[in-house]
């Protein structure tokens, strides 16, 4: 009895601790090492600086000595200041010429790697190559070609009866050089993702429509557009937002620190001038202010974007309306082809 009576309060000890719920952040604590690593370097340089430039952009800084509480006056003075509103001319200028024709030449080169029969991994890999090709390079190459005196374009333009361009010295040549640069840079890119979108529309699509007897052009405008709509969307949100941070293009096309936007700055974009007011004039409240000024602009243009080509709720419906009739078919022929096996 002795014995029972001293082994009692461990049994129940051992059977209160295994019914002891488990703790769930010890169990997933081997997960939580793994990703912490991510989120410290992405709370270290991603969170602090959008942070820490709001702050400051509430401030009069040099970058070294002690801030001065300065409250809106930075926003204030951005809404009068006729340089920054020029960037913002200059940066949408160059927006357009280099992403409506950007976007539509890549729709038309999808169109044909989509119908291409021979070498099409070698067409997508050269037209995916100026992507992953360094700016730098790229911006010091077409520097040569759009050169005043010595570039290859006006020599061309002498050899066909053309008088020269000032294409690095006068306002629409500068501009019309940077969205080139850019437009070269990123066809192939938008290519690629046209591309992908073009291979998930289904082919039983195109061949009801050329049963119903529509042309290839109502075809291309009533069945691939539509369907290729939240492709076009994504592509042209993300031109947005890369065309609105036009920087490096500028930079090195016009090495000069005391002028990064060329001549009369008509290569000013709206990141340069950010660049130029925190690093070169040491004003980061200011910068930090403008930096701000062209997150509000991003998200106005994405908002624009989103209305102009994402359709109304009624052409959405009628997008899943046909996503629908799409898998209802393919379930069809995927249940014929089953039964003509057996």
């Amino acid at each position: 009895m002795a014995v029972t009576s001293k082994a009692l309060p461990t049994t129940i000890s051992a059977t209160a601790t295994q019914d002891k719920p488990p703790n769930k952040f010890r169990q997933a604590l081997p997960q939580y090492t793994a990703v912490a690593p991510f989120f410290i370097l992405f709370a270290i340089f991603g969170a602090f600086p959008v942070l820490f430039s709001i702050w400051i952009s509430f401030h009069s800084w040099d970058g070294i000595g002690q801030m001065k509480w300065v409250g809106l006056e930075q926003y204030h003075y951005l809404l009068t200041d006729a340089t920054f509103w020029k960037t913002i001319a200059n940066t949408l200028i160059i927006w357009v010429l280099s992403t409506v024709p950007m976007l539509l030449l890549a729709l038309v080169i999808a169109n044909a790697l989509h119908n291409a029969t021979r070498f099409r991994t070698f067409y997508r890999i050269a037209y995916f190559i100026p992507n992953v090709t360094s700016v730098v390079a790229i911006t010091l190459v077409f520097g040569s070609i759009f050169s005043n005196n010595f570039g290859l374009l006006n020599a061309f333009l002498k050899s066909v009866g053309v008088g020269q361009v000032e294409w690095l010295t006068s306002p629409w040549g500068i501009k019309i050089a940077i969205a080139t640069i850019v437009t070269w840079r990123w066809v192939g890119y938008n290519a690629i993702i046209y591309l992908a979108g073009l291979q998930a529309i289904s082919q039983d699509v195109y061949e009801a429509a050329r049963v119903d007897g529509a042309s290839s052009r109502q075809t291309f405008w009533r069945i691939t557009v539509p369907m290729m709509r939240p492709v076009i969307l994504f592509t042209a949100v993300t031109s947005t937002i890369g065309g609105l941070q036009i920087f490096t293009e500028s930079r090195v096309l016009f090495g000069d620190t005391s002028n990064i936007g060329g001549p009369g700055d008509a290569g000013l974009t709206i990141v340069s001038y950010l660049y130029q007011s925190a690093f070169i004039k040491n004003q980061f409240g200011y910068g930090a202010a403008v930096g701000w000024a062209l997150f509000i602009l991003i998200v106005l243009f994405s908002i624009v974007n989103w209305r102009l080509i994402g359709g109304t709720d009624d052409e959405r419906l009628t997008r899943r309306a046909a996503r629908r009739v799409e898998r209802r078919i393919a379930a069809q022929n995927a249940k014929k082809e089953a039964v003509d096996v057996h």
